[in-house]
């Protein structure tokens, strides 16, 4: 039961709360993003994504969280700044 719980626990934190700022990539603009330290990312949680392509902040809800085959993860989520969905591939 410890190492199931064990291993529960290191899942989530790799998939829900990552310790440091955490790069990816935005499948919709074609350019990368970072998920800074300190954000909740959950479903219907709101995140604050930085955007290097125009150097600005992007608050946006958490719609689906997925793991991906290569280790990443997929996150869809709502802009609120441009009122567009977007797919972000976090390594």
């Amino acid at each position: 039961m410890k190492k199931f719980a064990f291993a529960l626990v290191m899942t989530m934190a790799m998939v829900v709360l990552p310790a440091l700022a955490w790069d990816g990539y935005d499948y919709d603009t074609g350019d990368y993003v970072e998920i800074g330290k300190g954000n909740l990312v959950r479903r219907g949680e709101t995140i604050e994504v930085y955007d290097y392509s125009t150097g600005n902040y992007h608050q946006m809800d958490v719609e689906g969280i997925q793991r991906n085959y290569g280790g990443g993860v997929e996150i869809d989520a709502y802009d609120h700044e441009t009122g567009e969905y977007r797919t972000l591939d976090m390594d």
